[in-house]
């Protein structure tokens, strides 16, 4: 297990929600049954997910920096950073501490849960 490989999935997914693809990204890399816990308190399930994602303004950019992987056993790991978003316009950065735990699927690995807990300013 790689923390490289985690990460560069992350990566793809931030990608995705700053071209404007995240529906379609977190439709096919997400477990049927996964789930994102939001910052604003919400609960999505992936169909969730896809359905809001559709129709969000793109993030105009991202970082993420303090990344550690939390190895849960051979087919299952958490990857937790720290995440700073920005959308267009004088919006201030989202910035939060977020948590990817991604379980092997095949060759590959799937989102099972991520959350997400803001850092006050």
């Amino acid at each position: 297990m790689d923390i490289a490989e985690l990460l560069e999935l992350e990566h793809r997914g931030w990608q995705s929600l700053c071209d404007g693809t995240g529906d379609v990204f977190y439709g096919r890399s997400m477990t049927e049954d996964g789930v994102m816990v939001l910052a604003g308190g919400q609960v999505f399930t992936r169909q969730d997910v896809v359905d809001s994602l559709g129709a969000a303004p793109p993030w105009r950019t991202y970082d993420i920096t303090e990344e550690r992987l939390v190895p849960l056993n051979e087919s299952s790991a958490a990857l937790v950073y720290r995440g700073r978003a920005y959308r267009e316009g004088a919006e201030p950065a989202f910035t939060a501490l977020m948590s990817s735990v991604y379980v092997r699927r095949g060759a590959g690995w799937a989102l099972a849960v991520y959350q997400q807990t803001p850092v006050p300013a």
